[in-house]
């Protein structure tokens, strides 16, 4: 049973979303502001933590930054519908997804499921359990990364997302396919998203020796990861 921790000061809100979870097999813990939330998910094992933006005490980026010095457990933000700064601060300092209240509850379980699932890679046992990429190296099994033999804190989206991208190294992929397989949802007009996760990701990546970019993006179209 996946374990989901929602930091809400919404009561009204947090009762509903509880016995919805509940319902599709989830068991959940509550908190209703980000200074218990933090204290939470740093002393227990969640699968995905659902964070509102406007919190007490501690705001939902104070969470976020803070968990991420020391977990990537996976996360969820729920901000204010049309608040696009929101969406782009939470993505930046490592934030999984998010989606803007008020919400359709299919929506939810089904962003939900996707950040679940992608952070469970199914493991081919048939396919060698390390995959080396260059001077990339990457265990699905443990969600590690090494690349010039240091270990990288990568986010399990951001995880994905290199994966994904190194299997198709030298091809195009497009916006569209990878926000379907990393993401789990289809790419939206003005969705910032996948851009931001691969922005993080590239920050968290040494340069190559040779000094050539690791990732070639073609405006309108998508990326190539530069073999």
């Amino acid at each position: 049973m996946n374990h989901i921790l929602l930091i809400d000061d919404d009561l009204g809100l947090s009762e509903l979303l509880g016995q919805l979870l509940e319902l599709e097999g989830f068991k959940l813990t509550l908190a209703n502001d980000g200074e218990a939330g933090l204290a939470l998910a740093l002393e227990q094992k969640f699968d995905l933590i659902l964070l509102d933006v406007m919190l007490p005490k501690l705001n939902g980026f104070e969470v976020l930054k803070a968990l991420r010095v020391k977990k990537q457990t996976p996360v969820l933000m729920l901000t204010a519908r049309g608040d696009e700064i929101d969406r782009v601060v939470g993505l930046e300092i490592g934030a999984d997804d998010y989606l803007p209240k008020p919400f359709n509850d299919r929506e939810l379980i089904a962003r939900i499921k996707a950040i679940i699932r992608r952070t469970n890679l199914q493991i081919d046992e048939t396919q060698p359990s390390i995959h080396e990429y260059g001077d990339i190296k990457l265990d699905p099994s443990r969600q590690e990364v090494y690349c010039q033999d240091m270990l990288l804190i990568l986010t399990g989206t951001e995880f994905t997302l290199l994966f994904e991208m190194l299997q198709n190294g030298g091809e195009l992929i497009s916006k569209e396919l990878l926000s379907e397989k990393v993401l789990g949802k289809k790419l939206m007009p003005f969705d910032r998203s996948l851009d931001m996760h691969l922005s993080n990701l590239r920050k968290k990546l040494p340069d190559r020796t040779d000094g050539r970019p690791r990732v070639k993006t073609i405006r309108g179209k998508g990326y190539i990861w530069l073999p």
